[in-house]
């Protein structure tokens, strides 16, 4: 048995029916589509997914309203990683804290900007981040630390 003598079973592959290919093929004129109507007609909307029966679609329908950015979509808006004052006091005594050292305890996700809030207690710590809360701030100051505010958020 060789390559060239390999063929499929008997009837395994049927040729296509081509269709409105004159009268004498079986399926001339119409093309097995019938007369008339919806269906026998060209495709386009009518038959998507999307086509409602000719009225307004869904997404016709919805309010267009709100702030467009300078490309279509939503507006971009800095997605910062919250970690709280009592949070770093727990892992951090004192020393100098950067969301680099945050990161590394597992209280913020590296790669996005930090800011700080102000619940829970304090301790003397030189917190880096990219933005705080006003009376995260004070706190610090209260407790000996201080807050610096890092570039690029």
């Amino acid at each position: 048995m060789k390559l060239t003598d390999i063929r499929p079973n008997e009837g395994a592959n049927k040729r296509r029916k081509r269709v409105g290919r004159g009268p004498g093929s079986g399926k001339g004129k119409t093309a097995g589509r019938g007369h008339k109507g919806q269906k026998s007609r060209s495709g386009g909307l009518k038959n998507s997914a999307r086509f409602e029966g000719g009225r307004s679609t869904l997404l016709m329908r919805l309010p267009k309203r709100g702030m467009k950015g300078d490309s279509h979509g939503e507006l971009k808006r800095v997605e910062y990683q919250v970690v709280n004052l009592g949070a770093i006091a727990q892992h951090f005594a004192s020393g100098e804290v950067g969301p680099e050292a945050l990161a590394q305890a597992g209280l913020v996700r590296p790669g996005y900007p930090v800011k700080v809030l102000a619940q829970g207690d304090a301790s003397s710590v030189r917190v880096h981040a990219h933005k705080f809360s006003q009376a995260a701030v004070e706190k610090l100051k209260a407790a000996g630390g201080e807050a610096v505010v890092l570039e690029g958020a």
